[in-house]
């Protein structure tokens, strides 16, 4: 993009970014509700809903990796406009199909379509608010968290109707429609540089110094929230015995946490640091799975509370790495997304498939090892800043 904007381009970019991500967490976090009753209507295990989400993370992986380097030589508005045709064919495809193998490939279509729309905003408001760009990332992370929250209260909401799973994944479609239609009408600047579509430069761009560890430490936490989000209300309501109504009021708390912790976040990141931010945030989020899964009681809704330790946990991440570089920035952010998308891509599957050798109860425990790794990320490269 273009170093000089005038303040309405900036202001009306700023707030599409935060439609967007609005539709990121609403679209990504209706499966979580719809999954016991589409693994009940189609008669499907553990194991095969598993292999079901993996379509979809293996989809946002490469949707990051690809959308990146087009970024740089297409520019932001082609990927953003890819991401909605690709959520209406994907979701369109999942509210449909009753194969596995065909529900896979809708969601690998869902996968894609995320994928731009994780590189798409982030990379906007790099470059149009790089001096207060931990704010902005940690506020617009709050309309994920908003969308996060409203999908199971609306899905629930639907269900008491005895509403489809179907209908209510189709329900996302005016949404996504509308997301279009906003992106269709506003103006991107041209970038200044024009770079060649060259996929050998991505080791020299976007693997020098530092940023393998970021790119670890993004995979397991995004592994760790998309593991707890997807698999939540299953636990709450197949180990702690829960109504569909209470787990997904659970399941609506951790991401109304989650849009809490990151609207404050975003205030206070920048005076603590980044780096500290998100080691204190990782040990706090230890300690709440830990109370939550082995605790008795209502100490179940400490799975919950985790939401908030998580919050600011990928947006700092994201301005932390970006501080690292300016070449190429969107190739950059776009290799951070692809681990993040194989973050997304290991939690669910690896709590599905802990769930069906062992029970839900190991499975679920594996994302404490998940923000161990973490923690052991976030403290390298805080030791490697003190160098």
């Amino acid at each position: 993009m273009q170093t000089k904007q005038s303040k309405t381009t900036i202001y009306l970019l700023t707030a599409g970014c935060f439609l967007a991500f609005f539709v990121f967490g609403f679209t990504d976090n209706l499966k979580g509700p719809t999954l016991p009753a589409m693994l009940a209507e189609l008669h499907f295990d553990y194991g095969v809903g598993g292999n079901i989400f993996f379509g979809e993370y293996l989809g946002f992986l490469i949707a990051t990796l690809i959308t990146g380097i087009l970024a740089d030589k297409f520019g932001l508005k082609a990927v953003m406009l890819m991401a909605g045709a690709a959520l209406v064919i994907g979701v369109s495809g999942y509210s449909g199909f009753d194969s596995a193998f065909l529900l896979w490939i809708s969601l690998f279509i869902v996968g894609m379509g995320l994928g731009a729309l994780e590189l798409g905003p982030n990379a906007i408001i790099v470059n149009l608010h790089h001096e207060r760009k931990g704010l902005f990332l940690n506020l617009m992370s709050v309309l994920h968290g908003l969308g996060s929250m409203v999908a199971p209260l609306f899905a629930s909401w639907l269900f008491t109707l005895d509403i489809s799973w179907r209908t209510v994944y189709r329900w996302d479609l005016p949404l996504i429609a509308f997301f279009i239609l906003i992106f269709l009408f506003l103006r991107f600047p041209k970038s200044e540089e024009q770079t060649r579509l060259d996929f050998r430069e991505i080791p020299r761009v976007a693997f020098k110094g530092q940023l393998p560890l970021f790119h670890i430490a993004i995979a397991a936490y995004v592994a760790a929230e998309i593991g707890m989000a997807s698999w939540l209300v299953t636990f709450l309501q197949q180990a702690r015995g829960q109504d569909v109504t209470a787990s997904n009021q659970a399941l609506s708390l951790f991401f109304a946490l989650l849009m809490l912790g990151r609207f404050i976040g975003g205030f206070v990141v920048n005076r603590i640091g980044y780096l500290r931010s998100i080691l204190i945030a990782t040990l706090g989020a230890i300690a709440s799975v830990v109370i939550g899964l082995f605790g008795t009681g209502n100490l179940v809704y400490f799975l919950p509370v985790t939401g908030f330790f998580f919050s600011i946990i990928f947006p700092t991440i994201t301005a932390a790495a970006s501080d690292l570089r300016t070449e190429k920035i969107n190739t950059v952010l776009g290799v951070l997304f692809t681990f993040a998308g194989l973050g997304g891509l290991i939690g669910p599957f690896l709590i599905a498939w802990g769930s069906e050798i062992f029970n839900l109860q190991i499975g679920f425990a594996l994302n404490i090892v998940l923000l161990v790794v973490l923690l052991v990320s976030i403290s390298q490269l805080m030791r490697g800043q003190k160098q």
